[in-house]
């Protein structure tokens, strides 16, 4: 089974500003080495991995990396980049584009270029922001931004705020682990109740969400809020969309769809950080896949990025 029309929610960019300026300051995304990238080789990958559009973002450690001016200026060059990627293929790349939290003021600014004068697809925020979470109430004007502005937000993975583990890079485990704190986090918070104009997609298939929801809301009305009901927490669960990146296993799978709402699951490779050959074992995962409804592969490949991408609709 193949299926040439993938749109991919979970691509990455490398903009030249941006890997330089990682590179003077000695960083790269949580232990894992920043690859090279063109649009010629993003554009071959998705010919061979089945995929019409690849909707791309900055990974971690995003664009703030310690200094507000700084993270400013770098938001927009990676962005204007992305933008003229995009000009350039407009029917192979999409784009969500980078903000420079924790600088509230400037991230609202940066949100507005971006989606109003670039034409963005959406915005990317990394699951925490210098070790501060997305539900954290001095975000709140970036989210009510957001919300008037129906975006779409992808929410990727960064470092938590504790050491890495020894002889593991971040995206090997901690990842997951930081997309399924700060997913929680922005429910609990409050955020996902209050802002539901919002459409956001969670990386990895949510972490381990859909794997812990339930210990989540059922622990949340029983000892962290009793005046919580169990079934609000888990309405506001399950508003999250989900992109199956690295996700679509024999064990991850069932659990992913077994929670997500109807038309919540997107494809995602995160290639280039994620190899080409990665791409080709979690695919071989989801085209074999026994336990689809009908039409419920399609509408992963293609179907539900195009209800919240209008424009990549065929």
């Amino acid at each position: 089974m193949s299926f040439p029309a993938r749109i991919d929610v979970h691509q990455h960019i490398v903009p030249p500003a941006w890997a330089r300026t990682l590179a003077a300051q000695g960083l790269d995304s949580g232990g894992w080495a920043i690859p090279d990238w063109s649009q010629k080789s993003a554009i071959t990958m998705m010919d061979q991995q089945g995929i019409a559009t690849g909707v791309l973002s900055v990974t971690a450690p995003g664009v703030h990396l310690g200094d507000d001016a700084q993270a400013r200026d770098l938001a927009r060059a990676v962005n204007e980049y992305g933008a003229e990627v995009v000009k350039d293929h407009p029917d192979r790349f999409g784009h969500f584009a980078s903000v420079p939290l924790p600088d509230v003021d400037a991230a609202v600014a940066e949100a507005v270029h971006a989606l109003d004068t670039l034409h963005a697809d959406g915005v990317v925020l990394m699951s925490n922001a210098g070790g501060r979470y997305l539900g954290d109430p001095d975000f709140e004007p970036l989210w009510a931004e957001l919300d008037r502005r129906a975006a779409n937000v992808f929410v990727h993975p960064a470092q938590p705020p504790m050491p890495l583990l020894p002889g593991t890079p971040a995206p090997l485990a901690d990842y997951v682990f930081d997309t399924t704190r700060s997913a929680l986090n922005l429910v609990l918070n409050g955020v996902m109740s209050r802002y539901t104009n919002v459409r956001v997609i969670l990386s990895h298939g949510g972490g381990f969400l859909p794997y812990a929801a339930y210990r989540f809301s059922g622990l949340t009305s029983t000892v962290v809020d009793p005046d919580r009901k169990a079934e609000d927490v888990l309405r506001d669960l399950k508003r999250f969309y989900f992109d199956t990146a690295l996700s679509a296993s024999p064990s991850a799978l069932p659990a992913l769809l077994a929670f997500a709402e109807p038309g919540h699951v997107l494809y995602g490779s995160d290639w280039p950080f994620a190899p080409q050959e990665a791409g080709t074992y979690y695919n071989h995962f989801l085209e074999t896949y026994p336990d689809f409804t009908p039409g419920q592969a399609e509408a992963i490949n293609r179907k539900n990025a195009e209800n919240l991408l209008p424009r990549l609709a065929r």
